[in-house]
């Protein structure tokens, strides 16, 4: 349940975004005229001429404008869960940083899980935190740090350290998620319950667990203990129902400012 109070301060985070978003958008056509941004699509190898020769202006930038807008769209997933979770929860926290010491051999090990998931293969993921925790006994004098996405502590006591990514990762995005979620088992050495980490994915671009198909995800990640899918995330962040109910704060956002931003995109130079 999203209280009253926290869905106007969504709404507000949302709004502020979406124009921040528009006014760098509008920086960025004053400042590259369509000549450069043309040359630099040429050097991207996304020059698409038949498309421009086509389209209005107002449709171009239109269609600019959305490509940066959902990758910069992401960021505001943590911004969200930390206003809800902040409702829910003792603690919550953007960005958390961990500091400490760890082992040679703990070190060793996570390169080994490393090196399984680059080669097209996945870790059982409760079985390699073990693993790693084990590793961590003894002599620490490798300092590493951390930084977590989300991070939330419950009112039991229990801590939860999310990387909020792509729900269609890459290899890459694989193994440096896996790697950090290991990194912060770690340095706090107490594993689950206590010690939750996951890779989580705020929406399911496949609709439902059933049917989520994406090979680099399947291939390469525990998808059973290691990757929160949709609800499954948000329903720790703010209870059951979170997911749709922040879903209809965007679309009333959306509702609300899209003929303004249609305006703006088409008209404004």
């Amino acid at each position: 349940m999203i209280r009253a109070e926290t869905r106007i301060k969504i709404k507000g985070f949302l709004e502020g975004f979406l124009e921040a978003q528009l006014e760098q958008h509008k920086k960025k056509l004053t400042k590259e005229p369509e000549e450069i941004i043309r040359a630099a699509d040429a050097k991207k190898g996304k020059l698409k001429p038949f498309h421009l020769a086509i389209l209005p202006p107002e449709a171009v930038r239109i269609f600019a404008f959305e490509r940066s807008f959902s990758t910069a769209l992401g960021t505001t997933f943590e911004g969200c869960a930390k206003l809800i979770a902040l409702d829910n929860h003792q603690e919550a926290e953007r960005s958390k940083e961990l500091v400490g010491k760890v082992t040679a051999k703990c070190l060793r090990e996570i390169e080994r899980v490393r090196s399984i998931i680059d080669s097209g293969r996945s870790v059982d993921f409760p079985k390699t935190i073990a693993a790693i925790i084990a590793a961590n006994s003894g002599k620490a004098n490798t300092t590493i740090r951390t930084i977590t996405d989300l991070y939330l502590k419950t009112k039991s006591g229990k801590e939860y350290y999310f990387e909020i990514k792509s729900p269609k990762p890459n290899k890459g995005q694989a193994i440096e998620v896996t790697d950090r979620l290991l990194r912060t088992q770690a340095l706090r050495h107490l594993g689950p319950p206590r010690i939750n980490t996951y890779y989580a994915m705020a929406y399911n671009p496949y609709g439902t667990r059933a049917n989520y198909k994406h090979s680099f995800a399947v291939k390469h990640l525990d998808m059973k203990n290691e990757i929160l899918l949709e609800d499954e995330f948000w329903d720790i962040v703010g209870g059951k129902g979170t997911f749709a109910e922040l879903l209809s704060i965007y679309r009333e956002v959306g509702e609300e400012k899209g003929r303004q931003v249609m305006d703006r995109l088409a008209y404004e130079s």
